[in-house]
């Protein structure tokens, strides 16, 4: 479908769309706003009467999906998002005419959202600007030019986050809110000298996208039935681990939906809130205030919390905090960086825990990783050779007759995937694990007590490849190192 006749600001205000030679008309439609539809688009188009909540679905369906196709490179053309003289946020689809660096910033903008890029890095290098869009955990360049004005594409990016476009010599943090076709965005900025300029960083955050039900984050339904009981404790820590970017945060708020009751009071301390969570009360961390994780969750302690969500537990003080929590009745979920599952214990050791305290106040605990799925277009099959058939009996898992591998097509850019999938390591900790945890086992101990080979991360991983979802060689670049 082409780009909408109507500009996006237009359609918006006057509650009027053209889409595929039909007239769409909210309750707020305007005589103008039809008039200059039906002569853009026919005079003889009758009106496609919607109420407000369809016509705004099926706006921002229109103009997300095809509001205008990317411009090539020579000659992009974007619009971006700021504040206006009345305080609210622009919409990166109004003002079709901009400065060619305001063009450049929101066209870059705009396709990495579109790509449902998690990542937006803009690289000064000496021969001009590269901008790369990290997808599906992947780094893929969007733009690298040489005739780029590097300084001014910065200084854009700073004006928009509210950054000193002064200080060029000190890294710096801040947040661009926006919209693209009435869907909210954040992004998250980093900015960081370097020998040819300023790099920026930028995560994104769709604050529109839904929460993911546990059947859709690639659980089985025995590890469904263990995340199920887990949030219907009544007190204790569930832990949540994995690296960067790995889908811990998406994990946590899928079992606090789980847990979210009209007679449970939910508080959360988080940095930065990811997701808008209806009923639920959201704190936001701002460590240069003295808003910390563990100044945040003591504050939360005081509004008769039944569950706390803790970002991430980053210290020692953190932690403590949170064991307290857990022993006087509350039940805390939470994100650490540990490999496995039970390196979350060795973790909470190395943070100053006691083996007692841990022992007392640890539920659960969910590592997990995203594998990339095979993309279904390309994909092709081969009998699996000895080396890896032994892979699979060393998980004690059956060797499938058959595995998938990457190709690479136009519909995958190439890279042979197209989206991603979770495995889960999951351990609900039972009286065996609590005693062994209490005597300061090893976390080879416990993980030789607690998990089976094909109940570990590369086992699940495994599965998964058995599944014909991913390749082996994805689940080996992903979890091998832990199998």
């Amino acid at each position: 479908m082409g780009a909408p006749p109507l500009p996006y600001g237009f359609a918006r205000d006057e509650q009027v769309a053209l889409a595929e030679g039909r007239l769409i008309a909210g309750p707020g439609a305007t005589v103008f706003g039809l008039r200059e539809a039906r002569r853009r688009g026919g005079a003889g188009l009758a009106p496609e009467r919607l109420d407000a909540a369809a016509f705004e679905v099926r706006l921002a369906q229109l103009y997300q999906a095809g509001g205008g196709e990317e411009a090539g490179e020579d000659s992009l053309s974007f619009d971006l998002e700021e504040r206006d003289a009345q305080g609210g946020p622009r919409d990166l689809l109004e003002d079709a005419a901009e400065a060619p660096v305001i063009q450049l910033v929101n066209q870059l903008l705009r396709r990495a959202i579109r790509a449902g890029a998690s990542d937006l890095h803009v690289e000064p290098h000496e021969g001009g600007l590269r901008a790369r869009l990290r997808i599906d955990g992947m780094l893929q360049t969007a733009l690298d030019r040489a005739d780029v004005p590097v300084r001014r594409v910065v200084s854009r990016l700073k004006v928009m986050a509210g950054l000193d476009i002064a200080e060029t010599r000190l890294p710096q943090d801040g947040r661009i809110a926006l919209r693209l076709g009435g869907r909210a965005i954040d992004l998250r900025v980093s900015t960081l000298p370097g020998h040819y300029g300023e790099r920026v960083v930028m995560r994104l955050l769709d604050r529109a996208a839904g929460l993911m039900p546990l059947d859709a984050l690639g659980l089985r339904p025995e590890q469904e039935a263990v995340l199920a009981r887990l949030a219907a404790r009544p007190n204790g820590i569930i832990l949540a681990t994995g690296p960067t970017g790995s889908g811990k945060t998406t994990t946590l708020y899928s079992l606090l939906s789980l847990a979210n009751r009209e007679e449970r009071n939910i508080v959360t301390v988080e940095d930065p809130i990811e997701y808008d969570l209806p009923g639920v009360s959201q704190s936001q961390i701002n460590a240069e205030i003295g808003m910390t994780f563990a100044a945040g969750l003591r504050a939360t302690l005081r509004q008769d919390p039944d569950i706390i969500l803790v970002g991430e537990i980053r210290d020692g003080e953190t932690a403590s905090v949170a064991a307290q929590a857990a022993l006087t009745g509350h039940l805390v979920f939470s994100s650490l960086h540990a490999n496995g599952s039970l390196g979350a214990v060795i973790r909470l050791r190395d943070l100053g825990l006691d083996d007692f305290v841990i022992a007392a106040t640890l539920r659960g605990i969910v590592a997990q990783r995203l594998l990339r799925r095979l993309c279904a277009h390309c994909a092709r099959e081969a009998p699996p050779t000895p080396e890896e058939a032994a892979g699979f009996t060393a998980a004690a898992l059956p060797a499938p007759g058959v595995l998938r591998h990457a190709e690479g097509c136009e519909r995958c850019f190439e890279t042979g995937y197209a989206g991603r999938v979770g495995v889960f390591e999951i351990v609900e900790i039972g009286e065996a694990l609590r005693a062994a945890i209490d005597t300061g086992a090893s976390e080879q101990a416990l993980v030789g007590l607690a998990l089976t080979p094909g109940q570990t991360l590369y086992g699940e991983a495994l599965r998964r490849v058995a599944a014909g979802e991913t390749s082996l060689a994805e689940a080996q670049r992903v979890v091998g190192d832990l199998s």
